[in-house]
């Protein structure tokens, strides 16, 4: 799921203003029932910060609740957690593709979900620029939930569980589609992943190997420019030379502008051994195939990023050191807490 986008019933809502958060990763949820999450001092504030939805412990739950819960699709057989598992950081279990209703196969690699609230696009194409609209493209998508907004709504509606719930966190009586997306983004908005070995060698708690450190200057040397600390993404759409003839043209497929075919979305370095396979067709089973495309296969195609007309230069030392600091960025605490279990 949240692999591609269906602009069918899309609509631009309102951005936030206000400071999330800013300390340690710890959840700290007081007596009024609001809820706080706590994010080290080096991360920059998030784009998404609840200002109009604002964060509680009851509306946490209740979008946990709805994202584990398969009435979301047209025969409830699936659920957003169908292909995003917390143990392999919200990606689908190292599938190339996921499956949807009626055992139909999506077109793109489902994305992990973590840190979405820094994150100003979704989608690999960037199709849609706001997370509160994000659920609508895999719960109306044919390959996907292949539902649409108003049985979900009817469903919810006739559900005493739902009903009782949104009252109680939202103070309505009838559910209603805004409300919905308020739950959901209240869930994934906080699927914070910031307790890796990296975050604890800045936090000055443990310190890099002699090989991860070599790492970790090959990769501040080479991948640095795309794959930006401490989100690890700078978040932009960048062709990376896969492929010369583009059976998937993402970017483009928003823009109409020639110079975005096969432009994806680039992702969050964050947990990237969880995570296989990778690229947007999830055509690299492993680590290794994708740090060796960068140092010997780029194509260079004419839309190719400007970063990657050089090629990077890398030994089988190398490879193997930047593979070592690739793996500090597992944050097992995440995939671990319990906060994101299901219910």
């Amino acid at each position: 799921m949240y692999r591609y986008v269906s602009m069918k019933g899309i609509v631009l809502l309102f951005l936030s203003l206000v400071i999330f958060s800013c300390n340690k990763d710890e959840t700290t949820i007081p007596s009024d029932n609001t809820f706080k999450f706590e994010t080290p001092s080096y991360i920059p504030k998030p784009i998404y910060e609840f200002t109009n939805n604002p964060l509680t412990q009851n509306g946490f739950e209740l979008g946990k609740l709805l994202f584990y819960d398969p009435i979301l699709s047209s025969d409830s057989s699936i659920s957003c957690a169908s292909c995003h598992f917390q143990s392999h950081a919200f990606a689908d279990q190292n599938l190339a593709f996921s499956k949807g209703v009626n055992n139909l196969i999506g077109k793109r690699n489902s994305p992990a979900l973590f840190n979405l609230s820094w994150n100003s696009s979704f989608m690999w194409d960037g199709g849609i620029n706001h997370i509160e609209t994000m659920p609508l493209a895999p719960i109306t998508n044919h390959l996907e939930m292949n539902e649409n907004m108003m049985h979900v709504i009817e469903k919810l509606n006739r559900n005493k569980t739902y009903r009782e719930k949104f009252k109680t966190t939202f103070k309505i009586d009838s559910i209603n589609d805004q409300k919905l997306f308020y739950a959901l983004a209240q869930f994934i908005g906080n699927l914070q992943s910031f307790s890796s070995k990296y975050d604890k060698v800045r936090q000055v708690k443990t310190l890099y190997s002699s090989e991860e450190n070599n790492g970790y200057m090959l990769f501040k040397k080479h991948c640095q420019q795309c794959h930006t600390e401490p989100l690890f993404s700078n978040f932009e759409f960048a062709n990376n030379g896969i492929d010369s003839i583009y059976a998937d043209k993402g970017r483009y497929l928003i823009t109409l502008d020639p110079n975005d075919e096969g432009k994806f979305k680039i992702p969050s370095l964050r947990n990237i051994a969880l995570t296989f396979p990778y690229m947007h067709d999830g055509r690299f089973s492993t680590l290794e195939k994708v740090i060796e495309h960068y140092s010997e296969n780029i194509l260079q195609v004419p839309n190719l990023d400007t970063r990657l007309r050089k090629k990077i230069q890398l030994n089988a030392k190398e490879k193997q050191e930047l593979q070592a600091f690739l793996n500090t960025l597992t944050d097992f605490e995440f995939i671990q807490n319990k906060i994101y279990n299901k219910p």
